[in-house]
């Protein structure tokens, strides 16, 4: 490496992970004029995964980063309702979503791995794909005043440096830079909910872009639709079902995803069979299905080290109960991005996003925990067991209009709130290297 090129790398923002929130925050030291290089542990990426919804607030930054509607309904569409369902399929619950609710951005829900092949090229397009580097994983770090010294080991296992300014952990659930931050911290925690998880081609149900949560609790099925219908009018249709089994015996498999058969699970909702849906029916029509514990990790108390700081599932990974996962980890991305216009591409940036993040995302964590939106389903669940005629006579529309309003706003994504701020990152802005 010339002495040029060495002087110009170590002005770089080192990033750790190449999913959602990594190349969310590329793109977003990109717009900023920040350099920027992304290390991804897998060599040959694809589009893994299945369904996952983008809440108005991360739409909003997506399209400030200039990724279209268009971009966006390849890969999945505007949800329109968000709707629970009781035990017998009687509606308990609903609400439009997005634009039919007044904010002035969508709800997406969309292939996950498809999202992150998008975020992919849009890298490689606007920042090069010398900025991308595959089959490199960043395993932990030496700092000093001038600079942070990630290392790293390759997919053939020789071990390497990058020298940057600053570095962010975006390496997901499994976290190294975590990791190397906190070596002491405790094991991932599993809640005892089991999710089997598939997409299936069928008609749409209800509006044609709900988001249904049907059953209790600790039994239920979640469906929604990630794509437009196709020619014979069938949309792709992801669900979760999930099962809360007793966790006092820990997570009882090695693998955090793994295919499996149908016999394995589907006997758990023999029954549920309505005039609108046949659950196992459609369980049994999926070719591929996998497993995955519900899990997260105990908040940490700060996401900052100097010149170090973790984001997204690094940082906060946390149970899909309020569909916020992704969403969150596009805004750290955003607030990142944000710190530097104000301190410089620079330790402070990095300690104000820890300040303004860290302590209301750990929360939203244990409150993810505690049910999220669903805890409406445990209520009914503690008044009536599941089972009722009348919702109202069960839970007043006033309580669950109270329920639903505390936990956007813990999310981030109150309607009035967010159609009243301003954008996260002003147009044509730049950032300073120093503050």
């Amino acid at each position: 490496m010339t002495a040029d090129r060495q002087a110009e790398t170590s002005q770089e923002v080192l990033i750790a992970g190449g999913g959602i929130g990594g190349l969310a925050l590329a793109l977003t030291l990109h717009q900023i004029g920040v350099p920027c290089r992304v290390f991804e542990t897998v060599e040959d990426p694809r589009p893994l995964g299945v369904g996952i919804n983008l809440q108005p607030n991360a739409v909003r930054e997506l399209i400030d980063l200039g990724i279209s509607r268009a971009d966006l309904d390849a890969i999945g569409l505007p949800i329109r309702e968000w709707t629970l369902l009781g035990l017998r399929g009687q509606e308990a619950y609903a609400e439009p979503r997005g634009e039919e609710a007044g904010y002035n951005w969508p709800q997406y829900a969309v292939h996950r791995g498809q999202l992150q092949m998008m975020l992919l090229d849009k890298v490689i397009e606007r920042l090069g794909a010398d900025r991308l580097v595959l089959g490199a994983r960043v395993t932990g770090y030496d700092q000093d005043d001038s600079g942070v010294t990630a290392r790293i080991t390759r997919a053939d296992g020789t071990e390497d440096t990058a020298r940057g300014r600053l570095l962010i952990g975006a390496d997901g659930l499994h976290s190294a830079v975590r990791a190397h931050m906190y070596p002491d911290q405790p094991p991932i925690q599993w809640g005892g909910a089991v999710m089997w998880r598939g997409t299936t081609k069928i008609a749409p149900m209800r509006t044609g872009a709900s988001f249904i949560g049907l059953g209790t609790s600790r039994h239920r099925m979640v469906l929604y639709p990630i794509s437009h219908p196709d020619a014979d009018g069938l949309v792709t249709m992801n669900w979760i079902a999930e099962v809360t089994f007793d966790n006092s015996g820990g997570w009882r498999s090695g693998d955090w995803n793994r295919k499996v058969e149908h016999s394995e699970f589907v006997h758990h909702f023999d029954g549920w069979t309505f005039d609108w849906l046949d659950v196992p029916a459609l369980l049994n029509a999926t070719s591929d299905v996998w497993e995955y514990p519900m899990i997260d990790r105990d908040p940490v108390p700060t996401w900052a080290d100097g010149r170090v700081a973790l984001m997204g599932d690094a940082a906060h990974v946390m149970y899909p109960t309020g569909s916020n996962g992704a969403s969150q980890a596009i805004i750290d991305a955003r607030v990142i991005g944000a710190q530097m216009l104000a301190h410089g591409v620079t330790p402070a940036a990095l300690a104000a996003f820890d300040a303004a993040l860290c302590e209301p995302v750990s929360a939203l964590v244990l409150r993810n925990r505690g049910a999220g939106p669903f805890a409406l389903l445990n209520l009914i669940d503690d008044r009536c067991g599941g089972q009722f005629d009348h919702i109202d006579d069960v839970v007043s529309p006033q309580e669950k209009d109270d329920l639903m309003a505390v936990y956007k706003k813990a999310a981030g994504f109150a309607i009035q709130t967010l159609n009243a701020a301003p954008p996260t990152i002003p147009a044509g802005a730049t950032a300073k290297l120093t503050a």
